[in-house]
């Protein structure tokens, strides 16, 4: 079973909000770029601007980390980082 532990955060090395998942021994950090946040909000967004929008559309970033990792798509460290591509697939 999945779990989505923490808040939503500011990660400054990624650009991104980062979040973690669990899945039994399995512990990570989910990164979403602030360029998916730009192609939905159609500008560049602050920082606090991406988290909350992550907070309006948690579920979908949360099934998306948990798509990539039944699927086995994870970086080199382990982590997962959800692009616009992942976004426009989970769309679909």
């Amino acid at each position: 079973m999945f779990a989505f532990p923490d808040g939503a955060r500011w990660s400054d090395s990624e650009d991104a909000v980062e979040f973690d998942v669990q899945l039994g021994d399995y512990q990570a950090k989910v990164y979403v770029q602030r360029r998916v946040f730009q192609g939905l909000v159609g500008a560049r967004p602050a920082p606090g601007e991406c988290v909350a929008h992550f907070h309006l559309n948690r579920t979908i970033f949360e099934r998306i980390a948990e798509a990539k990792i039944r699927a086995r798509e994870l970086g080199g460290d382990a982590n997962i980082r959800i692009s616009s591509r992942d976004l426009r697939v989970f769309k679909r």
